[in-house]
Parts: C-alpha cells; sequence; structure tokens
C-alpha cells in the first residue's frame, strides 16, 4: 500500500514539472495531472489485478501437484517433510513414517543444529519429532497444509483477492497523485502550483518514509532523504526536458515563417 502512494507522489509530481517546463498553462497542466492520476490509477490496478491472479493460479497448480504427489508418493512426502523438519530446526534422526508401508526404512537427516542440542533437550527433540511424523503421517489433509506452508510459505487465510488487491493499489495511486493534482485547481500561475505540488509532494514523501521506515525498522531520516532526493532528481529532469522540448518548439515555429519568407 505504501508503494502505491509513493508511485502517485512521484510519478505525478514528475509529469507535472515537465508540462510546467514545457510552458503550459495552469488548466493544461490541471487537466494533465489529472488524466495521469486516473491514467496510473487504473494502470495499477490493472497490474495488481492480473499480478494477484496469476500468483493465486500458479499456487492452486502447485497445491494441486502437491496433492497428487501426496496421494500418489506419500512416503516419499514423508522423507521430505522430515528434512524440512531440520531445516526449521527440529532435529531428530530416523523419524518413523507412519502410513507408509515401509515404515521400517528410515532415513537419517543430520541439520547443523543438532550439535547444539544434547542430554534431554535431544531426546525432548526426537520425541516431538515423531510425534509429528506420526500425526502428519496419519493425516493427509494436514500433510497437505504443512507442506504448503513450509515450501511456497502459504497459508489459506493468505490467498489475496486480485479484485481487492487492484483496489487498493488503485486507490492509493490515487491518493498518491492529489498532492501534485490539487494546487493546479487554484493556482493563478503554473509556476506557483508547481512550487506548491512540490511542497505538498515533499510532506508526502516524508510521511511515506516514516511509514516504511516503521515497517522495517529502518533508519526514518535515511528513507525521507532517499524519497526526497530521488524525486527531487526526477522533477530536476522532467522540468529540464520539459525546458528543452518548448525550446525546440519555439526554434522550429521561427524557423517555419523565415522559410516561407524566402
Amino acid at each position: 500500500m505504501v508503494l502505491g502512494v509513493n508511485d502517485g507522489l512521484v510519478s505525478t509530481f514528475l509529469l507535472v514539472a515537465g508540462v510546467v517546463g514545457g510552458g503550459m498553462d495552469v488548466e493544461g497542466v490541471l487537466l494533465t495531472s489529472v488524466s495521469g492520476a486516473i491514467a496510473g490509477a487504473i494502470s495499477m490496478f490493472a497490474g495488481e489485478y492480473v499480478a494477484t491472479k496469476s500468483q493465486n493460479e500458479v499456487m492452486k497448480g502447485e497445491i494441486k501437484l502437491e496433492h497428487d504427489h501426496i496421494k500418489k508418493y506419500h512416503a516419499e512426502e514423508m522423507q521430505e517433510l522430515t528434512h524440512l523438519f531440520s531445516l526449521i530446526g527440529i532435529p531428530g534422526s530416523q523419524p518413523h513414517l507412519c502410513g507408509d508401508p515401509n515404515e521400517n526404512k528410515t532415513t537419517t537427516y543430520h541439520s547443523a543444529s543438532n550439535s547444539t542440542v544434547d542430554g534431554s533437550s535431544a531426546v525432548e527433540a526426537r520425541k516431538l519429532r515423531q510425534r509429528l511424523t506420526r500425526y502428519y503421517g496419519s493425516n493427509s489433509d494436514a500433510l497437505l497444509k504443512i507442506m504448503i506452508a513450509l515450501e511456497f510459505g502459504v497459508i489459506d487465510e493468505e490467498v489475496r483477492s486480485p479484485v481487492l488487491a487492484g483496489a487498493s493499489s488503485l486507490l492509493m495511486f490515487f491518493i498518491g497523485s492529489l498532492p501534485s493534482t490539487i494546487p493546479f485547481a487554484t493556482a493563478a500561475d503554473p509556476k506557483m502550483g508547481l512550487m506548491v505540488s512540490g511542497l505538498a509532494c515533499g510532506v508526502g514523501l516524508v510521511v511515506v518514509g516514516m511509514v516504511k521506515s516503521f515497517a522495517t525498522r529502518g533508519n526514518l531520516l535515511l528513507a525521507a532523504m532517499e524519497n526526497l532526493l530521488i524525486t527531487a532528481a526526477g522533477g530536476a529532469v522532467a522540468y529540464g526536458i520539459g525546458v528543452g522540448f518548448q525550446s525546440l518548439l519555439e526554434k522550429k515555429s521561427s524557423v517555419i515563417p523565415n522559410a516561407k519568407a524566402a
């Protein structure tokens, strides 16, 4: 969500900076910024919708494949589970594969944590591992859920709705575009409107940086400065391109009458 707001702030400000540099009047800048905000929001919706739906479809296919593997290759899936136990810090050796017709055959898995577990702790760890293995070996539904969680990092409650994900991105982008759009609804001069939108956008970027640093436990000042510097540099480049484009148009318009006169 924060990234959607950030996209709206940066892209819309760069857009208005470019057209103001190109000499567009206030009404034209306002129309451009509104159009850019709507187009960007719709693009964000479409991109997030397609990405989320594709991710869900891929995950659905992987879950179906995992379900088929559990039905057809139960023993191999249980062996894979015991290996995953080792990776998540449940050490032990020779776990019993209940539900496996070859349950007398066992496989030893060594993990780095084995070296730190000894005495009663090692015994408890092995007992825990054996209880878990017996439970999941006798419960195919539970085995499917834990394999999905451990292999893909997904649980049923985490599956996102493509429509809600797209709508969230659309809304966040549109909100982010407002600080660069609203000033031109009241400004009499495009450059004054650009200054106000720049200040409003800067405040928005600082807030986004604060939220991002809070979520990532990062450096608040660094996050805010990164956003501000990148946007300021981008705005300067966009304004410069607009000025250059306007100069080219003026030169072209002055050359054509001279050519006709000659």
